[in-house]
């Protein structure tokens, strides 16, 4: 009751219009998808997932920093990162039990000989899309530990995508066939209400001055 009354109070702080965006935006969140990069070098890709999540309605990403450290490029990612929660881990062990711990299949991006081809790809439970680094893929920890590996058909002689753009094909593809399935894929009411209250605090300048007022009332 307590978050519902103040998001109430913070929403007289920014415009009909974007209160609207918020609930309409969230009504298409899904935490049923996430994606992990595990030791993406270029920043410009890394950036570049992060808005394709954004885009696509996915909630959730992990960046794993093994060798390489992530700082997102504002421009590339088009202030996604507001939007999308980033987790970060400092190994690949520590991510994937942690995605495992949350219910999550571990589906490995690669052009393995037992890959499922992107169109006959199955969703039926909650799945973490692993993208590994540009030049090597992900690494044997990744397809060693992998529930799936999934792979996008491909006809001419080049045997691999941009980190970017796979992850947007694959993103694209599989959350628009989540929403036709009978999955309970959509945010909880209580993760919706969660996500409305810090995106709403995000949009106010002045947030800290306007919490203490509210807290003071």
């Amino acid at each position: 009751m307590e978050e519902n009354e103040l998001l109430v109070y913070l929403e007289e702080f920014i415009s009909i219009e974007r209160r609207e965006r918020f609930i309409s935006i969230l009504e298409n969140r899904t935490k049923f998808i996430t994606v992990a990069l595990e030791d993406v070098f270029q920043l410009h890709n890394a950036s570049a997932v992060i808005r394709s999540c954004d885009i696509f309605g996915v909630q959730e990403a992990h960046i794993i920093e093994n060798r390489n450290r992530n700082e997102l490029d504002k421009n590339i990612s088009m202030g996604a990162q507001q939007w999308v929660d980033v987790h970060r881990y400092k190994d690949t062990t520590s991510c994937i039990k942690t995605l495992r711990k949350k219910g999550y299949k571990i589906i490995a991006t690669t052009p393995h000989d037992d890959s499922v081809i992107l169109p006959d790809f199955p969703i039926e439970e909650k799945v973490a899309l692993f993208f590994g680094t540009e030049r090597d893929g992900l690494s044997a920890e990744v397809l060693k530990e992998a529930d799936g590996f999934l792979k996008i058909p491909m006809k001419g002689f080049t045997e691999s995508l941009n980190i970017s753009v796979a992850a947007a094909i694959i993103l694209q593809h599989v959350s628009e066939k989540l929403t036709k399935t009978n999955l309970l894929w959509q945010l909880t009411e209580t993760e919706k209400l969660e996500k409305r209250l810090e995106w709403t605090k995000k949009s106010i300048k002045s947030i800290d001055m306007i919490l203490e007022r509210y807290l003071n009332e």
